[in-house]
């Protein structure tokens, strides 16, 4: 939703909105209310519960409540609890680095690539390193793809190759030079420790080792990561959360006709 329609009906809602000065809206405007949920390393209890109510005020919220309560395993407790938040953000001054596309559906790109690039564009996908998912590289890649956007290898301009999961980077290379593709796609949903960074940097380093980072559109994704944090890794894009194969596709045909077309 635009901030300009999200204004406009928002203050049709509640004429106390402040764009300059928003908070958490639970019940009412500006009341702050946060759900949030973690575990600490205590046993379930009167105890816990107040530390838990505790820990919540540290992080600056008033009123803490624990609706629910659960010992996980001996000596681990669950908590479900509210807050209300005290600090607000103006909304009017974010700014947010996004993929610089225009999103088409398949038809559109399909025609775009071949009045602007006149041949297959060849995309290359894998859930690289020891991540073993594929939900995400499948809902860009596969025919079928995902919540009805149909995947790379449904588009008729563009040749689409899946290596499936815990693909090694150096084996994703080797393919990449061995399918003369085009793009670069790596999916990546296991974040613990930051392995996901490791792994994205040390592709980049490949290719640049091996000469060919220039020579490719280098694309990431996954649930957290972002536009802002794919360009500081060394990637052309970075698509997280609610993107799809079109936006992807839009990217790639796009990305492509710059760098031959200028």
């Amino acid at each position: 939703m635009s901030g300009g329609l999200y204004s406009m009906e928002s203050r049709d809602f509640d004429k106390t909105l402040d764009l300059t000065n928003i908070r958490p809206y639970g019940d009412t405007m500006n009341d702050g209310k946060i759900q949030l949920s973690f575990t600490l390393p205590v046993p379930a209890g009167d105890e816990a519960i107040e530390a838990a109510k505790l820990l919540i005020k540290q992080m600056g919220l008033e009123n803490p409540q624990v609706v629910f309560y659960k010992e996980l395993t001996p000596g681990f407790t669950f908590f479900n609890c509210y807050g209300s938040c005290t600090h607000s953000v103006d909304y009017t001054v974010i700014h947010v680095p996004k993929v610089e596309s225009t999103t088409w559906d398949m038809e559109e790109t399909d025609t775009f690539i071949k009045e602007n690039i006149g041949r297959q564009i060849r995309v290359l996908g894998a859930s690289t390193g020891t991540d073993a998912h594929t939900v995400g590289i499948d809902a860009i890649m596969n025919m079928k793809g995902y919540a009805g956007h149909y995947g790379l290898e449904r588009y008729e301009m563009i040749e689409a190759l899946n290596m499936g999961s815990q693909v090694p980077n150096e084996e994703f290379i080797a393919k990449a030079i061995e399918f003369k593709a085009d793009v670069l796609l790596v999916s990546q949903t296991v974040t613990q420790k930051d392995v996901h960074i490791k792994n994205l940097v040390e592709l980049v380093e490949l290719l640049e080792a091996e000469g060919l980072r220039d020579k490719v559109i280098l694309a990431c994704g996954g649930p957290r990561l972002s536009h802002e944090l794919a360009k500081e890794l060394g990637y052309d894009a970075g698509f997280g959360m609610n993107t799809y194969a079109n936006d992807v596709a839009s990217f790639i045909a796009q990305e492509m006709n710059r760098r031959i077309n200028g």
